[in-house]
C-alpha cells in the first residue's frame, strides 16, 4: 500500500501530543485454574518483543488453559486469521485495530501493547546517511503496509521529507531478504525490523544510522506490536483471556528484569544464534506505550494520508479494553 503523494502535506497541528505508557507495575495475584479447561487459537510472529509468548504455555496450562500456537510471518498475516475466525487471539500490529475497522471488520478488540524501541534507518558501508536529506536518491526497503513502515512514513512526514525524494524498493517475505538485498547492494538502506536489524551491524556490512530515527512520530509512536483478540473471543471465553493477559504480564515482567534471560527466550522463540539475540534484544523494552488515543491519532493520520480508506479515529474506544491489562495488574 503506497502513500499517495499528493497528499504527504499533513497538517501537524491536527496530532496531539505523545501519549503517556501506561503505568508500570506488579502482575496482581495468581487466578484460580479453570475447570474443564478452555483451549486459545493465539497467532504470533518470531520477533523479540514478543518472547513470553515461547514460555508462556506451561504456565497457562497451570491455570486450565491450554494454548494453541500459529506462527506467522507477518502481522499482516496474523491479522486476516483473525478476522477470519480461525484465531481467538494476535498479535498484530500497532495499526491493526484502525486498519481492521476500516476494512469494515467490528469483530476486534485491543487489549495491550507488548514493547518498544527506538528505530533507526539501516544504511549499507559506504552509503552517506548523515541526515534524513541524505535519502534522496537512494534505494530504501521497505514492506508497505507493515508496523515499520508505519512509523517510518509518519516520520517522513513530519520532517518534511517527500516520499517520492527517493527510490522505495517494496521487500516481499522475511526480514532476512531485506538483509540480503542490503549485502548484496540491491538497496542502501532498510526499514526493517530486530533481529534484522541488527544482523548486518554485527556481521559488517551494516550500520545504525542514528540521525535516522523513526520510531517517535507524534503520529505512530514506539509501540512495537498488539495484542488483539476477536469479539466472540472476548465474550466467549473471557476468563480465559484474563488468564493469557495475567500469564503474559507475568513473564514479560520477569523477563524485563532478566537480560540474559530475556535473551535466552529470544533466541528460542527465533531460533537465532545466541549472541545475535543477546546484541537485538538490548534496544528492546517490554511493556506496552500504546493507549487508545495513540490508536486514533494513528487512524486520523493514516486515514489522511489515504494509506487507511476512512478515519475511524471515533471508533477505536468501543474497539478497545484496557480491562484485561487492569484486572492482571490487581487494579
Amino acid at each position: 500500500m503506497l502513500i499517495r503523494r499528493t497528499v504527504l502535506k499533513l497538517s501537524l497541528a491536527a496530532l496531539a501530543l505523545w501519549a503517556a505508557p501506561l503505568p508500570a507495575g506488579a502482575v496482581g495475584p495468581e487466578p484460580k485454574p479453570l475447570s474443564p479447561p478452555v483451549e486459545l487459537t493465539v497467532g504470533y510472529q518470531k520477533v523479540g518483543h514478543l518472547a513470553p509468548m515461547i514460555l508462556i504455555k506451561d504456565e497457562l496450562k497451570k491455570l486450565g488453559v491450554n494454548v494453541k500456537l500459529v506462527e506467522f510471518v507477518r502481522y499482516a498475516d496474523a491479522r486476516t486469521a483473525l478476522l477470519a475466525g480461525s484465531l481467538d487471539l494476535a498479535s498484530v500490529g500497532p495499526a491493526d485495530l484502525a486498519i481492521s475497522l476500516a476494512q469494515g471488520s467490528t469483530n476486534v478488540v485491543g487489549l495491550m501493547g507488548v514493547g518498544s524501541s527506538p528505530k533507526y534507518v539501516i544504511g549499507r558501508n559506504g552509503v552517506k546517511l548523515d541526515s534524513w536529506d541524505d535519502l534522496k536518491g537512494k534505494k530504501v526497503a521497505i514492506a508497505p503496509g507493515s508496523a515499520v513502515w508505519f512509523q517510518f512514513a509518519a516520520t517522513l512526514v513530519e520532517k518534511g521529507i517527500p516520499y517520492n525524494s527517493f527510490q522505495a524498493v517494496n521487500i516481499q517475505g522475511g526480514g532476512a531478504n531485506f538483509d540480503q538485498a542490503l549485502k548484496k547492494g540491491e538497496v542502501d538502506a532498510l526499514v526493517t525490523w530486530e533481529p534484522f536489524e541488527s544482523i548486518p551491524v554485527m556481521e559488517g556490512y551494516g550500520f545504525f544510522a542514528k540521525n535516522l530515527e523513526y520510531g517517535s512520530s507524534k503520529a505512530v509512536g514506539a509501540e512495537l506490536g498488539m495484542l488483539m483478540a476477536t469479539k466472540q473471543a472476548v465474550e466467549t471465553k473471557r476468563d480465559a483471556i484474563e488468564r493469557f493477559v495475567w500469564t503474559y504480564l507475568k513473564v514479560q515482567e520477569r523477563l524485563s528484569k532478566s537480560p540474559e534471560e530475556f535473551a535466552q527466550a529470544y533466541a528460542k522463540l527465533s531460533g537465532m544464534s545466541p549472541e545475535v539475540a543477546a546484541q537485538a534484544s538490548k534496544v528492546i523494552k517490554l511493556g506496552e506505550v500504546i493507549s487508545p488515543d495513540q490508536i486514533k491519532r494513528q487512524a486520523k493520520a493514516f486515514a489522511d494520508l489515504g494509506v487507511i480508506q476512512k478515519d475511524v479515529s471515533g471508533e477505536i474506544d468501543a474497539y478497545w479494553d484496557g480491562s484485561f491489562v487492569t484486572k492482571a495488574l490487581g487494579k
